[in-house]
This record gives structure tokens, C-alpha cells and sequence, in this order.
């Protein structure tokens, strides 16, 4: 096997530059594909929540306008007030539970991902 000291000046350099570049890829390619993939399956996963909250938002105001006699006549607004305090409801717990696991993190001196 030949030594460097054996090798070409032009060899040397296009073994670096094959070095350089293979390095490259692996610290700044290779990453922003995988949070790629990372961002695409949340966006996909908020999407879905999204559309499964407002069905579920839908359930309970089509629920609380047919299956009760309660809200009928001066009533009528009440479903949906009711509809629109649980979907608040659900958007402040989402919200704390998201920020309770940084304000647990900045109270371990470390910072959450």
C-alpha cells in the first residue's frame, strides 16, 4: 500500500475534496432531511387533530341540538356556547400541557427540544 508522502499532489487534493464534501453532506444534508421528515409528520399529525376536534366540536353541537328538548326556543343559542367553551376548554389544556413540559425543563437548568 502506498504512503501519502507516495501520492500526487492533484490525488491529495481530490481525496480532500471528496473528504470535505462527504463531511459536508453528513453534518448538513443528512440533518435537514431528517427534520424534513420530522416537520412533514407534524404537520400531517396537526392536520388530522385539527380536523378530528372540529368533527368532534361538530358531534357535540349536532348532539346537543337534537337529542335535548332543554335548548329550544329562547335557549337555542346555549349548544353553542356550550360548543364553543369545550373547544376552548380543549385549546388551553393543549396549550398548558405544551408549555408545562418547557417551564418543567427550565426548572432542570436544561431547555426542551
Amino acid at each position: 500500500m502506498a504512503s501519502d508522502r507516495d501520492k500526487s499532489l492533484p490525488t491529495l487534493a481530490s481525496e480532500l475534496w471528496a473528504m470535505v464534501l462527504a463531511y459536508v453532506k453528513q453534518e448538513t444534508v443528512v440533518p435537514i432531511k431528517g427534520l424534513g421528515r420530522f416537520i412533514a409528520v407534524g404537520l400531517v399529525g396537526s392536520f388530522t387533530l385539527g380536523v378530528g376536534l372540529l368533527l368532534l366540536s361538530l358531534a357535540l353541537l349536532r348532539a346537543l341540538q337534537t337529542e335535548t328538548t332543554t335548548f329550544s326556543g329562547n335557549w337555542s343559542w346555549a349548544p353553542y356556547a356550550i360548543t364553543l367553551v369545550a373547544s376552548a376548554l380543549v385549546a388551553v389544556l393543549a396549550a398548558r400541557a405544551v408549555t408545562s413540559q418547557r417551564r418543567r425543563a427550565t426548572r432542570k437548568g436544561s431547555v426542551a427540544p
